[in-house]
């Protein structure tokens, strides 16, 4: 149902949201990217907008740069949602759906619950960076990996399937090849956090990612019910991340993915 001149249901008096820029993503098929660099402490305004389960969540961090990572992520998709929307950051609530994979409600990919939107989102974090995405169609996947140096043994481990070792090994052993990997890498997890199973349950030897092709690409995974086809592309957001962003192929999936680059807290 389209919004036309009122607000989607869900949002209070206190948080209207502009029904136009829903109907635009959703008729476009947009993609919204933020990324952005984390401090090593806590930073008390992030720490703000956070909920009770999240605080909790990153007292039982042992390392603060981990609390920090993940208060800094959570803080900065609410402050993405107050751009995008037109609503305080902090009357944004975010939860999960239903694990797909096993139907668990204790568990599953992320969900916008207030505002209530036919929006997806998805967050990714990664060796102090964050990065959020909000999107249409049901799912969304993103992932960002910091650029770093492989152990050999992941070349022929059983994350990869067939065609990707072989374009993997084709390489010199070096940086590029390093490159290579975290491109791959990121693929495959941006389709399974889109699916909402993540990691476990997929086996990663069987979701091809075609890494000898720039993209945008489709990809097909098979882990659960009926295969499900996404369409996958590289971001580039920095020089030391990888980046990949997966939408249900289709309209969804046509649309263009507007960059916000980073501003601050």
């Amino acid at each position: 149902m389209r919004a036309g001149a009122g607000a989607y249901p869900g949002a209070d008096s206190a948080a209207v949201v502009t029904a136009a820029a829903v109907d635009r993503i959703i008729a476009r098929g947009e993609a919204h990217v933020w990324w952005w660099r984390c401090p090593e402490r806590v930073d008390p305004a992030d720490l703000a907008l956070l909920e009770t389960e999240e605080f909790r969540r990153a007292l039982g961090m042992l390392a603060e740069r981990d609390a920090a990572e993940f208060v800094r992520t959570r803080a900065g998709a609410r402050r993405a949602l107050g751009e995008l929307l037109g609503i305080p950051p902090a009357t944004a609530r975010l939860g999960h759906r239903r694990c797909p994979g096993c139907g668990a409600d204790d568990h599953g990919p992320p969900l916008l619950v207030r505002p209530a939107l036919p929006l997806a989102i998805s967050l990714s974090r990664t060796a102090g960076w964050g990065v959020f995405v909000v999107g249409a169609g049901l799912g969304i996947g993103v992932d960002a990996e910091a650029l770093r140096p492989v152990r050999e043994s992941l070349f022929a481990g059983s994350v990869l399937t067939a065609a990707e070792r072989r374009h993997l090994e084709a390489m010199a052993p070096g940086p590029a090849r390093h490159v290579a990997f975290h491109r791959v890498w990121t693929r495959k997890e941006a389709v399974v956090k889109a699916v909402g199973v993540g990691l476990v349950g997929t086996e990663l030897d069987q979701l091809e990612t075609h890494p000898d092709r720039d993209g945008p690409l489709r990809v097909t995974h098979h882990g659960i019910g009926s295969p499900t086809t996404w369409t996958v592309e590289d971001l580039r957001l920095s020089d030391h991340l990888a980046v990949a962003l997966a939408r249900a192929a289709g309209p969804a999936a046509r649309g263009p993915v507007h960059l916000h680059p980073p501003t601050g807290p």
